[in-house]
């Protein structure tokens, strides 16, 4: 498999299968929660966006449950259990903007794409738009996102979410949530101490 470094934009992309993967990943969301929010001043707040009635939707739900079960101190939204979708998406924008004044947001989303990149997870700067490939407007969301391509896009998208292999989106998740949770627990680790081993995990 080809290992992907990230480019000048802060971004990267690999497959699920690639053994540096879950590595590149965790460097990446650490480097954007370092550069995002230097003085650790700033609430994190996780967007998991799906739903738990499409196999190829729940991607975001499975990671933000994931997370949800860990011990770090962040705030989660949309689990298996209370999805963040495309007909409550925006109350819940309004809740966190409520709740947290100039928060860093992480928005986490399945996509499709082309049939070469099915299993690819991807991170990068900036928001996404949530729904684009069922037509929807959404707001973007994120102050950087990670997507995972689940299966491929451009034509009967809905009928493809549904029909999407649920393991390839159970790997892929678990993948993400692991990144995230071990690039988190570095962020929140003192500086005087070291960082988390993920070699050793």
């Amino acid at each position: 498999m080809t290992i992907f470094t990230p480019d000048l934009e802060s971004q990267i992309s690999c497959h699920f299968e690639d053994p540096a993967c879950f590595g590149n990943i965790n460097k990446l969301v650490y480097a954007h929660f370092i550069n995002m929010n230097p003085n650790f001043e700033k609430d994190i707040v996780y967007v998991c966006i799906g739903t738990d009635r499409a196999t190829g939707d729940c991607l975001g739900p499975m990671v933000g449950t994931r997370l949800q079960s860990t011990s770090i101190r962040a705030h989660v939204y949309g689990t298996l259990e209370q999805p963040v979708h495309a007909a409550n998406l925006l109350q819940f924008m309004q809740r966190i903007a409520d709740q947290y004044e100039n928060p860093l947001t992480v928005a986490i989303d399945a996509s499709l794409g082309n049939s070469n990149r099915i299993g690819f997870i991807n991170v990068k700067k900036g928001g996404l738009k949530p729904g684009t490939a069922l037509n929807k407007d959404l707001p973007e969301v994120g102050d950087f996102h990670i997507s995972g391509v689940v299966n491929v896009g451009g034509y009967l998208e809905q009928m493809v979410l549904q029909n999407t292999r649920l393991f390839l989106v159970y790997r892929m998740a678990e993948i993400i949530a692991r990144s995230i949770l071990i690039a988190h627990l570095n962020f929140e680790s003192n500086k005087n101490q070291p960082a988390v081993n993920i070699a050793n995990l």
